[in-house]
């Protein structure tokens, strides 16, 4: 299957905490950072995931984040620390290319929030992704 999601990272599960309907899933990326998905319940078992799956975390570039620095008194549970490696702008918005330890992430932001974080190559940035907008597979 083929996928529209321009990011994909690896990793393995490395604690699940249930509730009546969501779950929280950390995942250890193949860099060593944690992500944390909140996926259902019923995802969890469809997917059988326990300590030690391998699962790809899923991510629509439209919903990664950018900040220069790592936001404290946030809500957001995934802050993954990286370099801009390419930046293409438009006249409106903008991709701009993340190298994070073990992998690489796409985020779609404005052409002026690029110009206003003075975001280039080499930039060192922090990925901002919210729990709930990350989707996990299994092989």
């Amino acid at each position: 299957m083929s996928l529209s999601i321009r990011n994909q990272l690896s990793g393995t599960v490395a604690e699940v905490t249930t509730g009546a309907v969501m779950a929280t899933v950390k995942v250890r990326l193949a860099g060593g950072q944690d992500l944390t998905a909140a996926i259902t319940a019923d995802a969890v078992k469809e997917l059988g995931l326990t300590d030690g799956t391998a699962v790809r975390a899923l991510v629509k570039s439209t919903e990664v984040a950018l900040a220069t620095a790592p936001v404290a008194g946030l809500s957001i549970r995934n802050q993954l620390a990286g370099t801009v490696t390419e930046v293409t702008t438009g006249p409106a918005m903008a991709g701009v290319k993340v190298s994070v330890e073990g992998g690489e992430l796409t985020a779609a932001i404005t052409a002026d929030a690029v110009a206003e974080l003075g975001l280039a190559a080499g930039s060192t940035v922090v990925a901002l992704i919210k729990s709930t907008e990350i989707s996990l597979a299994t092989a």
